[in-house]
């Protein structure tokens, strides 16, 4: 069986070289790079991983525990997140809590017991003792607990683009179906963007709030029947998610309500189907790909003993596309 004395003999260049390309660690020049591949693969060299990770104290893995990855906003970001995190020489573990507490808790001690290097929470339904005992680096994605560092997007600022554009389109009997406000969450700054800038303008919007578990969309339907069977008059909606504006699409089309002509409305998150609804869906655009990057820098700092600030928020854009 080839070693990595065989690899860097075979390449021209020093073991310590060969240790930096499967590391991903230091600088080391393309042209080298290829040439260590090359002898890797021609050698059909393999390198024994848990050697490595018990040479370096860390596992180089990260985990990640999401609600679920069935909901296209997740699925981008875990797709960003793998992606950054290989470049970083990470391998990813994702986890879907579904907002159960058992769920969570049983997902954090696996891995704690798998030695991931490092978490990024999506998702937190537990005490948050429970997260300090992971005695791990941790990133929350558009969450915040406690003192632990997070990224987001301008959620507020969101909200507050939202109200402008309605306005802008003359609506002044206005909707906002959103999350459960009781709980904790960043994105209830959208709502509170949305409202403040309303009432600014003198309109007080009618606000509908999901189940606690907002991802379920099978209980979209009696808030959406509530909506439309009594308030008929509306005139614009902004919904906190993409996939809750596309399901109000599906509602109206029923009701032979026209959207944009009847009802303006206007989604969150740009996820990618987003443009290909009919009609195709304003929304305000989080950028997850800049929101992934920085969440695995962040994380790789901490892992290398880094300090990081705790608030890392990014600026939002508006799509105006037909839905409004």
């Amino acid at each position: 069986m080839p070693t990595i004395k065989d690899v860097a003999e075979k390449a021209g260049v020093t073991v310590t070289t060969v240790s930096r390309v499967l590391n991903n660690r230091g600088y080391i020049s393309e042209l080298t790079r290829k040439k260590v591949k090359l002898a890797m693969e021609e050698l059909n060299y393999q390198p024994n991983e848990i050697a490595r990770s018990l040479s370096r104290k860390r596992s180089m893995m990260l985990g990640m525990i999401i609600p679920t990855i069935a909901h296209p906003f997740f699925s981008e970001m875990a797709n960003a997140i793998e992606n950054y995190a290989f470049s970083f020489g990470y391998k990813l573990l994702i986890c879907n809590s579904r907002l159960e507490q058992t769920k969570e808790k049983e997902y954090i001690d696996m891995l704690k017991s798998n030695r991931v290097d490092g978490v990024i929470m999506g998702s937190h339904t537990l005490e948050i003792e429970e997260y300090f005992n992971l005695k791990k680096p941790i990133i929350t994605f558009d969450r915040k607990i406690a003192d632990i560092p997070y990224v987001s997007s301008d959620n507020y600022q969101g909200g507050r683009l939202a109200a402008e554009l309605l306005i802008k389109k003359g609506c002044t009997s206005i909707a906002h179906i959103c999350g459960d406000l009781s709980l904790d969450l960043l994105s209830n700054k959208r709502t509170e963007g949305f409202i403040d800038t309303l009432r600014r303008h003198h309109i007080e919007p009618v606000i509908l709030q999901l189940e606690t578990d907002s991802f379920d969309r099978s209980s979209y339907s009696s808030i959406f029947n509530s909506l439309f069977d009594n308030y008929t008059k509306f005139d614009g909606i902004f919904a906190s998610s993409d996939i809750v504006a596309m399901n109000i699409i599906k509602y109206a089309s029923a009701r032979n309500i026209s959207i944009p002509k009847d009802l303006k409305l206007i989604g969150y998150d740009d996820i990618a189907f987003a443009e290909l609804s009919n009609p195709a869906l304003t929304t305000i655009k989080q950028p997850i790909e800049e929101m992934s990057k920085l969440a695995v820098e962040l994380l790789d700092k901490q892992i290398n003993g880094e300090i990081v600030a705790n608030e890392h928020t990014l600026p939002v854009t508006l799509i105006e596309r037909a839905s409004t």
